[in-house]
């Protein structure tokens, strides 16, 4: 019978190593990284320190439903290496992220605990969700966890759901919040406001002789907000401390005609080159609908209103902001 391969490190602090003997671990995908993933990932450091073991957390790549059903897999919330960020910051020792296929996900559930958490990672103790699946067609729940965990001598810990406006904080239901554009409240369920990263390429050149150059973003691996203009807050992934209040245009520019969606970001204030450089958006708040104006004289008033109301929005953030 095949092996199930190796996961992949993808950030760690040191404190674990693929030699490590043993670790405390939460499985799960923990896509964006929201306020239930966070109760997770600090329970678990807690059982860990407490152990005197390092505190792991086991992702996959790509999503499962990507591989069971592609047409039907839900978009990105973050990149693997913004969720190591975020979980590193939480206290996490170790990101792993499990490469995903057919034959791991056909694995019953009491094999990927065997072979997967008890015998690959040396798992003493698992912390997950009450809702926590496992194993082929989610066979596996949080009773047969608790089951095995006893068979073997490991402590398994769950942690309650967590609820904002009296329902469970989830990834699906935050991905409903920024498809609709409602990023500042998707952002108080997140444990930073919602970013997206893509790489500067050149664009159609409309924005500099309006006097609001943009850098036009591409390779976007995470999902779009909803149509709009966005205050939000850019940031250069190379050049550590370079943020800029931003007003943000995503979607169609319908004044010219265009038909393609876009992701426009205007950093108030920088001028230079961005062309090829990755950029970081975080959006704060949305601003206004996409819409076509009657002559560019009236545009270029609206984006001198749109930029005045950005760098407002983003100088109003209270010290400790999750943003950046």
């Amino acid at each position: 019978m095949p092996s199930i391969p190796p996961p992949l490190v993808v950030a760690s602090t040191g404190r674990w190593t693929p030699s490590s003997p043993a670790c405390a671990v939460a499985v799960g995908n923990f896509d964006g990284v929201h306020l239930g993933h966070a109760a997770i990932a600090r329970r678990l450091v807690d059982t860990a320190r407490r152990l005197g073991l390092p505190a792991v957390v086991l992702s996959f790549d790509p999503h499962p439903a990507a591989v069971l059903r592609p047409a039907a897999a839900p978009a990105a919330l973050s990149t693997i290496a913004r969720r190591a960020e975020l979980l590193l910051a939480l206290g996490i020792d170790a990101v792993l992220v499990q490469p995903t296929d057919r034959e791991l996900l056909s694995l019953p559930a009491e094999r990927f605990f065997t072979e997967l958490l008890r015998m690959r990672l040396g798992a003493r103790a698992i912390v997950e969700g009450t809702d926590f699946r496992f194993g082929a067609d989610r066979g596996g729940d949080i009773g047969l966890l608790e089951a095995l965990c006893r068979r073997d001598g490991v402590v398994v810990e769950t942690v309650a759901p967590v609820t904002v406006g009296g329902e469970a904080v989830s990834s699906s239901r935050i991905r409903g919040l920024i498809a609709a554009g409602r990023v500042g409240e998707a952002a108080t369920m997140l444990t930073a406001v919602y970013r997206l990263r893509g790489t500067v390429v050149a664009g159609a050149g409309r924005g500099k002789p309006l006097g609001f150059p943009t850098a036009n973003l591409d390779r976007i691996a995470t999902l779009l907000p909803a149509p709009g203009v966005y205050a939000a807050v850019a940031s250069l992934p190379e050049a550590a401390g370079q943020r800029h209040p931003a007003a943000v245009h995503v979607g169609r520019n319908e004044t010219f005609g265009a038909e393609q969606i876009t992701v426009e970001a205007h950093l108030i204030g920088f001028s230079g080159t961005l062309y090829g450089s990755d950029l970081d958006v975080d959006f704060l708040e949305r601003l206004r609908d996409t819409h076509r104006f009657a002559s560019v004289d009236a545009l270029k008033a609206q984006l001198a209103t749109d930029v005045a109301r950005a760098e407002a929005v983003v100088r109003s953030l209270p010290p400790g902001t999750k943003a950046g």
